[in-house]
């Protein structure tokens, strides 16, 4: 293979499991300026090599080197450099817009939004909250300071992160960083734009707020949150009783403080009292820490939405920490490299990017295979792609060969690795 070759071609060849998740068109070269020329480290050769950095066990910037060494070692041609200065150059060059743009296209279009059975067949949209660390330099430091009890030089910088996941199929839709100094519910109110009307917002008692309930139910937004602060609304107060452990209820409308995350214009807009349904839980399964705990939302309808299934899908919002989980500790990104507050958003939209990808992976293969979604392993998604990697970077693949013959009528080779991955 030659240096033109190489040129022309994604060496990682993720492209091959990806590409149908990837808007390609916005990865060709500009007309001028950065990565506008055709080099071994195009605009496309770098996002995937990349994405690859991101996907791969060491994560380091020599390893995708060396992959470009071995696609040119095994077409016979000659050796690049082993340096990565050219790599590193060319990813500082990649437009952040341009990742942004990518990472909102892999979370359209999925063909598992929501379960037809259950809540009347309504998007779930579940929220939390996490954090990162990365290198102690001074831009870092700046831009994400540690604790101020924290001894200088003793820590690292700490980024917050609030991030937006489909419920139902785990991928992630927004997400906003913060520092020390960042509330979780202004970030959330960031990511508004994500919530289309007859969707259901899932948090924890963090997201409790008053303003909020009452401004998402303006957009046609209904809430399931757990009590907390406020004391529990007996039945001789309700408004109405439902059933056992199930109220209407009405809270009124909170003094305004100045520690309050909201204006005061934003405040006198809000109703003097909210309409709401308050649930008492009782957790009988042995190893939970708590014996009952109240949820309050806007789903009045108890016919509609009977108290098992709203305890239920509280109970289902623990999956946001197993998909904080697959992102920070199953990819790696709990510990970032980068070394400027550029490039370490750059790295996280890149984890991001190929988290979704995955989970698309994974949808894919659910509904060729008829499974239920969380039959397949997102680990075993992620072992299965890294190991097929080295197959895909060859250029004739004997699909005989490396498919069994019951696999021979799989259309992608996503589809394979994927369904490698069914626990």
């Amino acid at each position: 293979m030659t240096f033109n070759q190489l040129k022309k071609k994604s060496f990682s060849q993720l492209g091959t499991c990806l590409s149908k998740f990837i808007p390609i068109h916005v990865l060709h070269p500009a007309d001028s300026g950065a990565l506008s020329r055709r080099r071994v480290f195009s605009k496309e050769n770098t996002f995937w090599a990349f994405l690859s950095q991101v996907l791969d066990a060491d994560g380091g910037c020599k390893e995708v080197v060396r992959k470009l060494q071995a696609v040119a070692a095994l077409k016979s041609g000659k050796l690049p450099s082993s340096s990565t200065a050219a790599y590193c150059k060319a990813r500082q060059k990649l437009d952040q817009t341009t990742l942004e743009s990518i990472l909102r296209h892999t979370s359209e279009g999925t063909q598992i939004n929501a379960d037809p059975d259950r809540l009347n067949g309504r998007r779930v949209i579940v929220v939390d909250g996490t954090g990162v660390s990365m290198p102690d330099t001074g831009e870092n430091q700046k831009e994400w300071p540690q604790q101020r009890q924290q001894k200088p030089g003793c820590g690292f910088p700490q980024a917050a992160i609030s991030a937006c996941f489909n419920l139902h199929n785990g991928t992630l839709l927004s997400h906003e960083m913060g520092n020390k100094k960042s509330h979780e519910l202004p970030m959330l109110r960031r990511q508004w734009s994500i919530l289309n009307p007859d969707d259901i917002f899932l948090g924890d008692k963090l997201y409790r707020s008053y303003y909020d309930i009452s401004e998402l139910k303006d957009r046609g937004v209904d809430s399931v949150v757990t009590l907390s602060r406020r004391s529990p609304v007996s039945a001789s107060g309700s408004a109405k009783v439902l059933g056992k452990d199930d109220l209407l209820i009405q809270w009124k409308k909170p003094v305004r403080s100045k520690y309050s995350s909201y204006s005061q214009e934003g405040w006198e807009g809000l109703p003097e009292t909210l309409l709401l349904r308050q649930i008492k839980v009782t957790v009988k399964q042995p190893g939970f820490r708590v014996v009952s705990f109240h949820i309050i939302t806007t789903l009045l309808d108890d016919k509609v939405y009977p108290t098992s299934e709203i305890a239920d899908l509280y109970l289902q919002r623990w999956d946001v920490e197993l998909f904080f989980r697959d992102i920070k500790t199953t990819m790696g990104m709990d510990i970032l490299r980068c070394k400027t507050p550029e490039m370490i958003r750059k790295e996280i939209l890149m984890h991001l990017i190929a988290y979704n990808c995955i989970r698309r992976l994974m949808i894919e293969a659910a509904v060729k295979k008829k499974l239920k979604l969380r039959r397949i392993s997102f680990k075993g998604s992620v072992q299965a792609l890294r190991q097929w990697e080295p197959h895909l970077n060859q250029a004739k693949m004997n699909h005989r060969r490396y498919f069994p013959a019951r696999l021979s009528g799989y259309a992608s080779v996503s589809y394979c690795c994927a369904i490698c991955a069914i626990n």
